[in-house]
């Protein structure tokens, strides 16, 4: 079964056909020519993947997968802001000269907080309620952080993770307040499914569902072409996810760790403008 080539193409076709453009608006994100990146968008976007059914990575055409996983273990294992600590380079566009993205993502996650239990930082916390407290109702992360918006060099996207335990299941919302669809949808969908299995793995729990709310989900108008010829691409088998179940320390997972069986996807092959 593959959910994640249907959520995309449904998501994308509601988005073409309901969405709203923001042409009369003057916007911040620019192409590299210049020219004003405009979009169509929906508002309060909704998408479930059941994680036991399958892993949902998209087969319309090929998502990195170990860039993926590598960038969600700089944030969320390393806690880095330092794009010298990423393997890959996409950061690299909003790094100052020391090669840091300012007081965003992982350096958020790496802050202690005072607690009756002690002092922890919101990762460790997480761990610590599965574990300990797993009929907690309290059991997020949150790195939009008000205070330090001024010092970061890309305010979060994904910016929150809620996670609550069903009987042996983990289940959690990832909420994000925008997302270039074409560019990130399915590359965060991979990254927060492996996060939950990873949680889910060390808790002794099973990765049960992935909800994905996001708040502004756009197209942008260069994108438009792209996504309308990638929504007709044949659909494929979901791959199979294997994780090294040796591991039960959140720290020790590695890139190596997951690994994905008859991944097949379709050789669509463009390259895509990137808004900034």
């Amino acid at each position: 079964m593959n959910t994640a080539d249907k959520i995309f193409k449904n998501m994308c076709k509601d988005i073409l056909t309901n969405g709203v453009w923001d042409t009369e608006y003057d916007v911040r994100p620019k192409w590299e020519d210049n020219t004003p990146a405009h979009t169509i968008k929906k508002f309060g976007i909704v998408n479930r993947y059941n994680l036991e059914e399958s892993f949902p990575i998209l087969t319309l055409r090929k998502t990195n997968f170990k860039a993926a996983v590598d960038e969600l273990l700089w944030i969320w294992q390393k806690k880095s802001n330092n794009v010298n600590d990423l393997n890959s380079r996409i950061w690299d566009s909003w790094a100052d000269e020391k090669g840091t993205i300012g007081k965003a993502y992982g350096y958020q996650l790496s802050i202690k907080h005072k607690y009756k239990e002690g002092e922890f930082d919101q990762v460790d916390r997480v761990l610590y309620d599965l574990k300990n407290n797993p009929a907690s109702r309290r059991i997020m992360t949150n790195i939009y952080n008000f205070q330090d918006l001024h010092e970061m060099n890309l305010y979060p996207c994904a910016y929150s993770m809620t996670f609550n335990v069903s009987g042996n299941k983990l289940n959690a919302i990832l909420n994000q307040r925008s997302q270039d669809v074409l560019a990130a949808n399915n590359w965060n969908v991979v990254q927060y499914s492996i996060l939950v299995h990873m949680m889910a793995q060390v808790s002794g729990l099973i990765a049960g569902e992935l909800v994905h709310v996001i708040a502004d989900a756009h197209i942008y108008d260069r994108h438009v072409p792209i996504i309308e010829e990638l929504i007709e691409q044949k659909e494929h088998e979901a791959p199979s996810l294997t994780i090294d179940k040796s591991i039960d320390d959140f720290y020790k997972f590695t890139v190596d760790s997951f690994k994905l069986s008859d991944y097949e996807f379709n050789p669509f092959k463009i390259k895509v403008p990137i808004a900034v």
